[in-house]
């Protein structure tokens, strides 16, 4: 049998090392992007200098050669479903038993004047990477960043670390407080201009203005004020790259629509990680999660899927890492930006660091759903294991050792939080016994009144 992923990101290269592992089925990995799978979230730090693009590669150039997995540094212009073919951009057809789209996200464009002017772009692959490396050479005397999101604020480090000016436009009134509760993402609001960086609340962009086919300033939507620049990051989100795949049998929507088992509409044709979209997601879960856990997931899910014909995909517990600057950012569970109805929480935050600690739980059943962690790392495993156990609020908080890589912290903000916790309870328990005061008084002044 043949198999053919497209796409050598986190979701492809996992795929492919997993078929292996379980079969010895012929496997073909295409890419136009490189020929040898690299770490997408390093490329930031490619351009810091702290990485060479050697040093990225997931595994050295043999790795796939020695483990008869073929790579392909080509670009897949069509899916021929009926005769289960792909043709390349070069003409050449290859003919599948299964084929697996990993195709992964490109950079949102919202059709801006100037969108397209040299000096425009996103940071999502290695040539975009290699075009703000180049634009760097040229010289950039300041550097405009539309967007607030994690790769947004990526840009931003990058250009702060080679001392170029940085202006951010977000439109929202805080940084990235569609995904933070308001006090994390203020958190990050004072971090970023702690930084030097230009931070822009509440503002857009109208238009990019060019000199010679090069950008040369931007106008702010709300402001109006013009900002001159020579380079543009357009970071406002990505969406999964999947053009080729409109021209085919398979169905679409946003991303190529999958079932449980991560199977297109067609027969044998799958699809993983950024450029999947689940058609029925599980509660409270998003149909695309364009992040690199999740793509290795799906990876290892389809693999077992095609090889073993018994497992289905699992999006089990939400997990996401980032970096804000020097603040590490983790989430598992559920933590939503307004506190549900029903849902309590208890948040720490360190008096002079960039540290902070929130964990929800159910208010009825006292069961921890999830914790926010800025500046603090907890173990996927302890938390996971948490979560998937409906563990009760008290439980986690007498036990947070077990989950904490920074034992030096443990007596601030674990007192703190179970003290708060407390604190909730009492109040809780106060209403509660007013409650029923007023109730006696009124059933009493009723009895009194007949």
């Amino acid at each position: 049998m043949h198999i053919i992923i497209i796409g050598n990101g986190i979701s492809g290269s996992t795929a492919a090392r997993h078929i292996r592992k379980l079969s010895d089925h012929k496997i073909t990995m295409i890419s136009s992007e490189t020929e040898y799978p690299f770490s997408r979230t390093a490329l930031m730090y490619i351009y810091m200098g702290h990485m060479k693009y050697d040093h990225t590669k997931l595994y050295e150039d043999w790795f796939w050669q020695k483990n008869n997995i073929e790579t392909v540094n080509s670009h897949v212009d069509h899916i021929n479903t009926d005769q289960s073919k792909i043709q390349l951009s070069d003409g050449t057809l290859m003919e599948y038993d299964k084929l697996v789209i990993a195709t992964g996200s490109k950079s949102n464009k919202f059709g801006w004047p100037g969108q397209n002017l040299n000096g425009v772009q996103g940071l999502y692959n290695i040539q975009d990477l290699k075009m703000m490396e180049a634009a760097s050479r040229k010289g950039i005397r300041r550097a405009v960043i539309v967007g607030g999101g994690l790769i947004g604020i990526e840009m931003a480090e990058m250009f702060h670390s080679r001392q170029i000016p940085v202006t951010m436009l977000v439109r929202e009134d805080s940084f990235w407080n569609i995904v933070l509760p308001q006090n994390e993402s203020q958190m990050i609001n004072r971090h970023i201009l702690a930084n030097g960086i230009d931070l822009r609340l509440e503002e857009e962009l109208l238009e990019i203005k060019g000199k010679d086919g090069s950008v040369s300033s931007i106008v702010c939507k709300n402001s109006t004020e013009e900002i001159h620049c020579e380079f543009v990051g357009l970071t406002v989100g990505v969406s999964p790259n999947i053009d080729f795949v409109k021209s085919s049998d398979i169905l679409t929507n946003k991303g190529v629509l999958v079932n449980s088992n991560l199977q297109t509409s067609v027969p044998n044709v799958y699809a993983i990680g950024d450029c999947a979209e689940l058609s029925s997601p599980k509660e409270g879960r998003r149909n695309i999660e364009a992040v690199w856990y999740t793509g290795r997931m799906m990876g290892e899910a389809v693999a077992n899927i095609i090889c073993n014909s018994s497992e289905s995909y699992d999006q089990g517990i939400w997990f996401n890492s980032a970096k804000f600057f020097d603040i590490e950012y983790q989430v598992y569970g559920q933590i939503s930006v307004v506190l549900p109805e029903g849902i309590g929480t208890l948040y720490w935050e360190h008096p002079s660091e960039n540290k902070a600690i929130r964990i929800n739980y159910e208010m009825a059943s006292k069961s921890v759903i999830g914790f926010n962690l800025m500046g603090i790392r907890y173990r996927h495993t302890v938390c996971e294991k948490w979560l998937t156990e409906n563990t009760h609020i008290e439980t986690v908080l007498e036990n947070l050792s077990l989950a904490n890589f920074d034992p030096e912290f443990f007596n601030e903000y674990e007192q703190s939080l179970m003290d708060k916790y407390n604190a909730i309870n009492r109040k809780n328990l106060t209403l509660k016994s007013k409650r029923k005061l007023r109730l006696v008084e009124n059933f009493l002044q009723s009895d009194l009144n007949d």
